[in-house]
């Protein structure tokens, strides 16, 4: 792994993106920091292009909102698009040694989002349920992570494949150092 710090997004995507899909939602400033349990000013920042975002902050804003992950983050797309390893956007998580770096955004009329992860030994990332239909697949590709739904986690390794429901509480712990594996979202 490197030792420089993933890309970070650009703070501008998702400020936009946060604006069109609450704007799309018809609901308030106020109601959407309610709704992901976030802090109003938190949410005023991101609007605003400021401000750190977290996995987590991303995530609980994209189940209140009702869309993908993606749909907050994705920027615009060119007809070729190449992501050289370690230069995709990522988000970092703060409560683990977890990086998420989305690969492909679901194209209009698809509902799926592939991301490349890396993650050390450490804490656990626990993810909290995603929009109702959400399936997650997960492919190791190099290291050893236990993941899956909370009380059906299993251990993989590099090539192992598994498929669980995303739309329940499941988490994600690298067994070894550089431990690195691709996830696509299915959102039915």
């Amino acid at each position: 792994m490197s030792d420089s710090p993933p890309p970070r997004l650009p703070l501008d995507w998702i400020a936009a993106s946060l604006r069109r899909e609450r704007t799309r939602a018809g609901i308030s400033l106020s109601e959407l920091a309610k709704r992901a349990g976030i802090a109003k000013s938190t949410l005023s920042q991101l609007e605003a292009a400021s401000g750190n975002p977290s996995v987590e902050t991303l995530w609980a804003l994209g189940v209140a909102l009702g869309v993908p992950f993606s749909a907050l983050v994705e920027p615009p797309a060119p007809s070729v698009q190449v992501i050289r390893a370690g230069q995709g956007p990522t988000v970092a998580s703060e409560k683990a040694e977890f990086a998420a770096t989305l690969l492909s955004a679901s194209p209009p009329g698809a509902r799926r989002d592939i991301y490349h992860l890396r993650a050390e030994p450490g804490a656990v990332r626990e993810s909290e349920p995603h929009i109702p239909g959400t399936v997650e697949h997960l492919i190791v590709g190099a290291g050893r992570v236990k993941a899956g739904p909370v009380g059906e986690e299993a251990e993989l390794e590099p090539g192992d494949y598994m498929t669980y429901r995303g739309d329940v509480a499941h988490s994600y712990e690298a067994l070894t150092p550089g431990t690195t594996f691709v996830l696509v979202m299915q959102h039915m």
